[in-house]
Protein backbone atom coordinates (compact mmCIF):
# COMPACT_ATOMS: atom_id res chain seq x y z
CA UNK A 1 0.00 0.00 0.00
CA UNK A 2 1.56 3.02 -0.82
CA UNK A 3 1.08 6.50 1.41
CA UNK A 4 -1.76 7.65 -0.83
CA UNK A 5 -3.80 4.90 0.32
CA UNK A 6 -3.42 5.00 3.39
CA UNK A 7 -6.23 4.88 5.72
CA UNK A 8 -5.47 7.95 7.75
CA UNK A 9 -4.64 9.91 4.93
CA UNK A 10 -8.28 8.97 2.99
CA UNK A 11 -10.00 9.36 6.42
CA UNK A 12 -8.61 12.53 7.59
CA UNK A 13 -9.22 14.15 3.92
CA UNK A 14 -12.44 12.95 3.82
CA UNK A 15 -13.24 14.26 7.77
CA UNK A 16 -12.04 17.96 6.45
CA UNK A 17 -14.22 17.77 3.60
CA UNK A 18 -17.04 17.61 6.02
CA UNK A 19 -15.43 19.85 8.54
CA UNK A 20 -15.56 22.61 5.43
CA UNK A 21 -19.31 22.08 4.85
CA UNK A 22 -20.04 22.13 8.36
CA UNK A 23 -18.34 25.27 8.87
CA UNK A 24 -20.25 26.85 5.92
CA UNK A 25 -23.79 26.04 7.44
CA UNK A 26 -22.17 27.69 11.19
CA UNK A 27 -21.04 30.76 8.65
CA UNK A 28 -24.72 31.16 7.57
CA UNK A 29 -25.30 31.38 10.82
CA UNK A 30 -23.26 33.50 11.91
CA UNK A 31 -21.24 31.61 14.14
CA UNK A 32 -17.78 32.61 12.69
CA UNK A 33 -15.25 32.52 15.33
CA UNK A 34 -16.39 28.90 16.02
CA UNK A 35 -16.75 28.34 12.17
CA UNK A 36 -12.88 29.38 11.80
CA UNK A 37 -11.44 27.60 15.02
CA UNK A 38 -13.53 24.62 13.74
CA UNK A 39 -12.63 24.76 9.88
CA UNK A 40 -8.86 25.46 11.22
CA UNK A 41 -7.87 22.40 13.55
CA UNK A 42 -10.49 20.24 11.61
CA UNK A 43 -8.33 20.49 8.28
CA UNK A 44 -5.34 20.64 9.97
CA UNK A 45 -5.58 17.08 10.86
CA UNK A 46 -5.36 15.96 6.62
CA UNK A 47 -2.78 18.12 6.40
CA UNK A 48 -0.39 17.02 8.87
CA UNK A 49 -0.91 13.50 8.15
CA UNK A 50 0.09 14.48 5.11
CA UNK A 51 2.87 15.98 5.61
CA UNK A 52 4.18 13.22 8.35
CA UNK A 53 4.31 11.03 5.21
CA UNK A 54 7.25 12.89 3.81
CA UNK A 55 8.77 12.79 7.04
CA UNK A 56 12.47 12.93 6.61
CA UNK A 57 13.14 10.72 9.58
CA UNK A 58 10.89 8.70 12.09
CA UNK A 59 11.37 11.56 14.48
CA UNK A 60 9.82 14.13 12.15
CA UNK A 61 6.97 11.43 10.88
CA UNK A 62 6.10 10.94 14.93
CA UNK A 63 6.30 14.98 15.63
CA UNK A 64 4.06 15.55 12.36
CA UNK A 65 1.32 13.05 13.73
CA UNK A 66 2.04 14.20 16.92
CA UNK A 67 0.26 17.56 15.70
CA UNK A 68 -1.92 15.93 13.52
CA UNK A 69 -3.34 14.29 17.08
CA UNK A 70 -3.22 17.65 18.58
CA UNK A 71 -5.24 19.20 16.11
CA UNK A 72 -7.91 16.16 16.17
CA UNK A 73 -8.29 16.97 20.16
CA UNK A 74 -8.88 20.53 19.13
CA UNK A 75 -11.36 19.64 16.68
CA UNK A 76 -13.33 17.36 19.38
CA UNK A 77 -13.06 20.19 21.93
CA UNK A 78 -14.69 22.52 19.48
CA UNK A 79 -17.26 20.24 18.68
CA UNK A 80 -18.18 19.58 21.98
CA UNK A 81 -18.43 22.79 22.58
CA UNK A 82 -21.04 23.59 19.74
CA UNK A 83 -23.15 20.90 20.81
CA UNK A 84 -23.00 21.84 24.27
CA UNK A 85 -24.33 25.45 22.92
CA UNK A 86 -26.97 24.50 21.23
CA UNK A 87 -26.05 23.89 17.89
CA UNK A 88 -26.45 21.08 15.73
CA UNK A 89 -23.12 19.08 14.77
CA UNK A 90 -23.85 16.55 11.86
CA UNK A 91 -24.62 13.02 12.99
CA UNK A 92 -21.26 10.92 12.62
CA UNK A 93 -18.98 14.08 12.71
CA UNK A 94 -17.99 13.44 16.12
CA UNK A 95 -17.33 9.64 15.67
CA UNK A 96 -15.48 10.35 13.01
CA UNK A 97 -13.19 12.14 14.73
CA UNK A 98 -12.74 10.29 17.89
CA UNK A 99 -11.80 7.58 15.11
CA UNK A 100 -9.31 9.62 13.58
CA UNK A 101 -7.82 10.08 17.38
CA UNK A 102 -7.48 6.21 17.81
CA UNK A 103 -5.64 5.87 14.35
CA UNK A 104 -3.68 8.29 15.25
CA UNK A 105 -2.50 7.19 18.51
CA UNK A 106 -1.95 3.96 17.23
CA UNK A 107 0.15 5.16 14.84
CA UNK A 108 2.17 6.71 16.76
CA UNK A 109 2.85 4.28 19.81
CA UNK A 110 3.72 2.06 16.73
CA UNK A 111 6.50 4.41 14.56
Amino acid sequence: MSYKESPIRTKSFVFACEIVHFTDQLKLNKDFELASQLLRSGTSIGANTREAQRGVSTKDFKNKFGIALKEADETMYWLEILEATGRTVPKGLKDKCEELIRILVAIIKNS
